[in-house]
């Protein structure tokens, strides 16, 4: 927070995220991205929670369908996919043919793609499960992808999966993005957003401020509970919350396309995305099989992390479900239909 700070007063911000964003490019590979997305989800939900929702969403939205494809905007190195696979290849009915098209927008994920997809295609054989993988990684930002370049075909069964990715398009942008997204009639969007607003206040530095230190507190004071005080992976996790704050706090609405693959890290709650998602798509509830599955995840981790579902009567403008840490919501798992 000191050197966003320090950052923002200098305007020096946008070459500070540069430098740091630089830095952990050259370290980071296949095995690292790997092996730190992994321990996160062994010690913490804050992943996982909405990996089951988003599955459990998607296996319900296409069950009975031969030709899937799943459109994949995330940044877990596909980590969600193997119980998918697992499930598909279970089926009652005929195994369906899968195809998984992943959209990479940041140079970071770009340069393990390749290997990830030789993994999950071995995977699928091991399976049994007909399976293509295509990756889509020419983009700056999500504003520029487009029907035709997704490949989407007409017997296809369509999936959408949103995992921490509309929060870095351009908040100008995300009307259009959206707008896309129910272009390709999909049978169901899944969308999961960390729940944090640092969008209202965007113009309004001090308000921005203070909504930064609260939910960062949460994450920060969540890694420290979750790792080893050694932990490397804790310390990777630090380090690229240290690049985010400095995005949000002193990079000033820049709209680049260095550095940081041209997005932003603008996130909103989970009622702000409602309202936008509502402009061309329904909430759809979660089963109550769903929800089992996740209760049974959380029983997996240590004290401290609990589900909250909607009220109906409370508040209307919000759907999905909520992973709460020490009783504040953190992550919000929705799904959505034409």
């Amino acid at each position: 927070m000191e050197i966003a700070l320090f950052c923002k007063a200098t305007e020096s911000g946008q070459r500070c995220f540069k430098t740091l964003t630089t830095v952990a490019e050259k370290s980071h590979s296949f095995d690292s991205a790997r092996k730190l997305i992994l321990k996160f989800q062994e010690v913490s939900p804050w992943t996982t929670f909405g990996h089951v929702a988003s599955n459990g969403a998607i296996l319900e939205a296409l069950d009975g369908e031969t030709k899937l494809h799943i459109i994949d905007i995330s940044n877990t190195l596909c980590t969600q996919w193997p119980t998918l696979l697992e499930a598909l290849a279970t089926r009652n009915d005929e195994t369906p043919r899968l195809k998984l098209t992943v959209v990479v927008t940041a140079n970071i994920v770009r340069s393990v793609m390749k290997e990830i997809g030789q993994r999950m295609e071995k995977f699928a054989r091991l399976m049994g499960v007909p399976f293509e993988f295509n990756v889509i990684s020419g983009l700056n930002n999500l504003a520029e992808l487009t029907k035709e370049g997704l490949g989407v075909q007409e017997d296809e069964a369509i999936a959408i999966n949103c995992i921490g990715a509309l929060r870095k398009v351009e908040v100008e942008q995300r009307s259009g993005v959206i707008r896309m997204f129910q272009s390709l009639s999909p049978r169901v969007v899944t969308v999961v957003e960390e729940e944090a607003d640092f969008t209202s206040s965007r113009y309004d530095f001090v308000r921005c401020f203070e909504e930064c230190l609260r939910y960062y507190t949460l994450y920060f004071e969540m890694l420290e509970e979750s790792f080893a005080p050694t932990s490397n992976e804790r310390l990777m996790l630090e380090r690229e919350c240290s690049r985010n704050i400095v995005r949000v706090l002193a990079c000033d609405n820049v709209q680049e396309n260095a550095g940081g693959g041209g997005e932003c890290e603008r996130r909103e709650k989970g009622s702000q995305w409602c309202e936008r998602l509502r402009e061309g798509f329904s909430p759809v509830g979660f089963s109550d099989d769903v929800v089992d599955d996740v209760k049974a995840l959380l029983k997996r981790y240590r004290t401290g992390w609990s589900l909250v579902l909607p009220q109906a009567d409370h508040d209307s403008s919000s759907s999905g479900i909520y992973l709460t840490w020490k009783e504040e919501p953190v992550v919000w798992a929705s799904a959505w239909k034409p």
